[in-house]
């Protein structure tokens, strides 16, 4: 599991994960090639990362015309206290919550939900509102790309 210390990045992992996020497919020995470092460089650095948790997973982009059938909404969450961390972590473990921000103003958080149904959406409305840290919250359904 991660042990959520903060990781302090370098130009090494800042330039792995530049190339992960455009093909989180890519070889080890491939970007090592590309970092010229080696590939147990690479291997340790980007154990580390997992293991930190700066790296939380890794997952498949699908063009959105693919997705035309998922809920999508935005969520304004209100933290009660000083919660946010242990909230953070919490809300983590919701797969559905596809990005999670911090923000200013009268909302603390901002999650992107993506749900395949409607019984998935409101089961992930019902676990945030539950979740210990969350005093109030607000959504709204994406009805379509302008």
């Amino acid at each position: 599991m991660y042990n959520f210390t903060m990781h302090i990045f370098d130009d090494l992992d800042r330039s792995l994960l530049s190339i992960l996020r455009k093909d989180g497919r890519a070889p080890l020995s491939k970007i090592a090639e590309i970092l010229s470092v080696s590939r147990a460089t690479v291997q340790s650095r980007l154990d580390r990362l997992i293991e930190s948790g700066a790296v939380l997973g890794f997952t498949v982009r699908v063009h959105q015309d693919q997705e035309a059938d998922m809920i999508r909404a935005i969520m304004s969450i209100e933290v009660t206290g000083k919660s946010t961390t242990n909230l953070i972590k919490s809300l983590r473990g919701i797969p559905e919550l596809y990005s999670l921000h911090s923000t200013n103003g009268a909302w603390d958080l901002i999650a992107e939900i993506r749900a395949a149904t409607l019984a998935d959406f409101d089961r992930v409305l019902r676990d945030v509102r539950e979740t210990d840290g969350v005093l109030n919250s607000e959504t709204s359904i994406l009805l379509s790309s302008v």
